[in-house]
């Protein structure tokens, strides 16, 4: 377990840390320092809550040297509050330098004429930090010059391909020094972003951190199936009973996330909503209120589950599952944060087995509850009707009927019933290796006359 004042640092950054209590390195930081700090091209591979950030913005102020007032970092986000929540933490490492440190925060929904005018006449940041978009705009203007950097810094790289933004990336590393040193952040690295990694990355050193849990211990899953009951009577109820600190409601589609909070609104309650949607001075004056305490209910999509980080909070409700499961566990992730206990509840259909199932084998555990009469009750497992398939599949398979009306024939033996099952199951698990095999087959002969 390496510490942080065992490092070799500048002294401002030490300070900076002691601020924020920090003692011990988290796996990220504990790979990706070093290497950062040499001037390697990085690819990490690590999910939300690692401390990456600060797995890159420790290296990135001990490389900067204060007395060239020219570009020297470009770091991107995807989403403007990814980019607002990674300029507050440069903002808090460079209050501690005895030398003056320029960061600019360049996002969407900003005056940009204001930017233009002001690059002119006070020259360059040295730290660009902002939304693809934004960056390549001001560019564009022949504003911002990032001709000089030595560093580019890719967060959220695979969400940052998702929402469209790889091409203005590229964009602007293709105008950047041949000998830049980059570094890429993500949760995930599909084939279309390794692509464009190996455009730009000669021999990077690929850092993968395996979570201990994809979750963390503190939190409780539970699931409601709600199979005839109106979603939003349930997140309603849901709020009431729990008086949660502060709450997370997430919905797949802007539409809903607005049915939810209108509805939620209707019946008394206080809350704030966060989607693409609304507008960018709206969003970032709600974002200002919720983290002050003025609001303890939050409605959201997506983009908030990857592009906030609200401190405090203690509940996180799925009106649906997400269509990606990728996001559920970003959801989940909001609560249960810095050893505080955390409970989340999703809502689900029978339609829906395949997608928990799937998060299952990640190692998610599930618990079945009701609403009833005002109290949350624990309910059957939801694999009941699972089991109930299998029983029907094996009266209906016909070597099942001959194991089992052979030994109706016999006398009953000790363990007999054991051993049927056992035999039961053996036959399953061949019947489904046998169409497995024929399906692969089935497969390669399709590929073959294409």
């Amino acid at each position: 377990m390496t510490l942080y004042k065992d490092l070799s640092l500048k002294p401002f950054i030490q300070r900076a840390l002691k601020e924020l209590r920090f003692e011990t390195l988290t796996p990220v930081q504990e790979e990706v320092i070093e290497p950062a700090l040499a001037g390697n091209n990085l690819i990490v591979q690590s999910q939300t809550g690692s401390g990456k950030t600060h797995s890159f913005l420790i290296p990135m102020f001990n490389n900067l040297d204060p007395a060239k007032k020219e570009v020297q970092v470009v770091i991107t986000a995807p989403s403007r509050e990814l980019a607002t929540q990674l300029y507050d933490f440069a903002k808090q490492m460079a209050s501690h330098s005895e030398n003056e440190i320029s960061i600019v925060k360049y996002i969407g929904g900003t005056d940009k004429v204001k930017q233009i005018e002001k690059l002119k006449n006070s020259g360059q940041p040295q730290i660009v930090i902002g939304t693809p978009g934004r960056i390549f705009d001001l560019m564009s203007e022949n504003a911002l010059w990032v001709q000089t950097a030595h560093t580019m810094i890719i967060d959220e790289a695979d969400m940052t391909m998702d929402l469209g933004f790889l091409e203005t990336v590229d964009e602007i590393a293709s105008r950047m020094p041949k000998d830049l040193q980059m570094m890429v952040f993500s949760a995930t690295i599909p084939q279309q972003l390794q692509v464009f990694l190996n455009k730009y990355m000669a021999s990077p050193k690929e850092i993968i951190i395996e979570p201990k849990t994809v979750l963390a211990d503190k939190i409780d899953n539970f699931l409601i199936n709600t199979h005839g009951r109106d979603r939003k009577e349930l997140v309603y109820q849901l709020l009431t009973m729990g008086h949660p600190y502060l709450a997370l409601v997430f919905c797949n589609t802007r539409q809903y996330a607005d049915e939810v909070s209108d509805y939620l609104k209707q019946q008394g309650m206080k809350v704030a909503k966060i989607h693409g949607g609304v507008q960018p001075r709206e969003r970032k004056r709600l974002m200002r209120q919720i983290r002050d305490l003025d609001y303890q209910y939050v409605v959201a999509s997506d983009l908030a589950a990857r592009g906030i980080d609200i401190p405090g909070i203690s509940m996180v409700i799925n009106t649906e599952v997400p269509k990606e499961l990728e996001f559920f566990v970003h959801r989940v992730g909001r609560t249960g944060r810095n050893q505080l206990a955390g409970t989340a509840y999703t809502f689900v259909t029978p339609d829906d087995d395949r997608s928990i199932a799937e998060l299952e084998k990640k190692g998610i555990e599930f618990t079945s509850v009701e609403i009833t009469k005002g109290e949350i009750k624990e309910v059957k497992s939801r694999h009941a009707r699972l089991e109930r398939e299998d029983s029907k599949k094996d009266s209906d398979d016909p070597v099942v009927k001959g194991m089992i009306n052979r030994n109706n024939k016999r006398k009953v033996k000790p363990r007999y019933k054991r051993k049927l099952n056992e035999q039961i199951k053996q036959h399953r698990r061949s019947e489904a290796k046998k169409a497995g095999r024929v399906q692969r087959k089935e497969i390669r002969n399709r590929n073959k006359n294409k």
